[in-house]
């Protein structure tokens, strides 16, 4: 078991492909709940936050935890509140309290509540308790994806480097394709604070991604498809949120059980992630089946790269199908650098180059359209169609 202060989180950050923790938000432990220090219960290790039982709790205590037991004190309003205002989200609860009454029971239990055990905490009721959630998650880990359920990841050596753009426009594309063989593709937008690829394409979505983190334990495939806005090729768009969001606002979890549904629903599914690194971002990656990494010919943005790609490694993800993306790439006499020098940085080799058309993209962004309504034939065009072909060989797919 660890311990925590609410005021201040973890500083660490890794994936979250082990097992998540169970975080026990209690005023204090005593008796048999000594024997939990560094012990696991039904496979969960074990986190402890000392918190009045009173005090507000924000959502983002929960982040990453499997599920979390909080003690709630029978009638005080407040300590009730706060227990039904987390039971809204998607980390399931465990109601703690000294000698619940049946009606208290009763009463936490349809507020949300998995289960309702006594306090002083017991190993004993405890794993019971903790059992059924255990079953519930390795159920739904183990949920088999049919053979045309893919993730493709996008992501940048930093911002800038037209990653966006370049997905967006061949998400497109492959959505085109993908209708004319009878399936759907599906482009979400996690750049939860600058994302605007809906917007790149023309979109004006009502509904965005901070609906479906809102909706909690509603989530289900018609609202992700009531969210995802069709554009006229094809692709549905999930759009970014409107406002500017905490890249900490959401879970692991949440994300996971997110991408679980929109693959569902519409067989591909294109990501789009931001500049900084999360615990989700990390753990969408380790998940994906294609990953695209974005970078420019320039020593900053190669560097930034390499960097990123031994972020990677550190998090055991060295053996992502990973491919390297130059955009904007420079043929000719007077280049200064050459993908030749981007494979002796990166230690890996670049699958694709992108001709530096701007002046075409940045039309086809400021007007909202495909770039093969600004220009059909260019080289820019080919290289984006390359691309497309070359997603659909990784995936398998067949048209």
């Amino acid at each position: 078991m660890s311990v925590h202060s609410p005021d201040r989180p973890s500083a660490q950050w890794m994936a979250d492909t082990g097992p998540a923790p169970v975080r026990l938000l209690l005023a204090g432990v005593e008796g048999e709940a000594s024997a939990l220090m560094g012990a696991r219960v039904s496979g969960f290790p074990l986190d402890l936050v000392i918190i009045d039982p009173a005090e507000p709790i924000e959502p983002s205590v929960l982040a990453g935890a499997a599920a979390a037991v909080i003690q709630v004190v029978e009638g005080n309003d407040q300590s009730v509140a706060r227990f039904k205002a987390l039971a809204d989200g998607s980390v399931p609860l465990i109601a703690a309290a000294y000698e619940p009454s049946l009606s208290f029971v009763r009463a936490l239990v349809r507020a949300g509540a998995h289960d309702v055990i006594p306090l002083p905490l017991d190993p004993q009721e405890l794993e019971t308790a903790l059992d059924p959630i255990r079953k519930m998650i390795a159920a739904e880990s183990s949920r088999p994806r049919t053979g045309h359920q893919k993730i493709v990841t996008m992501i940048k050596s930093e911002g800038g480097v037209g990653a966006t753009s370049l997905l967006s426009q061949m998400a497109l594309r492959f959505a085109e394709r993908e209708r004319a063989a009878g399936r759907e593709a599906c482009l979400l937008d996690l750049d939860v604070q600058f994302g605007d690829a809906a917007v790149q394409l023309g979109l004006q979505p009502t509904l965005t991604f901070s609906d479906l983190l809102e909706a909690g334990k509603r989530l289900d495939g018609e609202l992700i498809r009531a969210v995802a806005t069709q554009h006229a090729r094809g692709l549905r768009v999930i759009s970014a949120p409107k406002e500017i969001m905490p890249l900490e606002a959401m879970t692991s979890d949440q994300l996971l059980s997110i991408v679980d549904f929109a693959t569902e629903e519409f067989g591909t599914v294109f990501v789009d992630l931001p500049t900084n690194w999360t615990n989700w971002s990390l753990s969408l990656l380790a998940r994906s089946d294609l990953v695209l990494m974005v970078t420019e010919l320039t020593v900053p943005s190669l560097h930034r790269a390499r960097r990123q790609l031994d972020l990677l490694a550190s998090q055991d993800m060295a053996a992502l199908n990973l491919r390297i993306l130059v955009n904007r790439s420079e043929k000719g006499l007077f280049r200064s650098l050459g993908p030749a020098d981007a494979e002796r940085v990166l230690r890996r080799p670049v699958s694709y180059t992108f001709a530096n058309d701007h002046s075409t993209m940045c039309e086809a962004i400021d007007r909202g359209v495909p770039i093969t309504e600004v220009r059909r034939k260019c080289a820019l065009v080919k290289d984006i169609d390359t691309l497309e072909q070359g997603v659909s060989g990784v995936l398998g797919l067949e048209r």
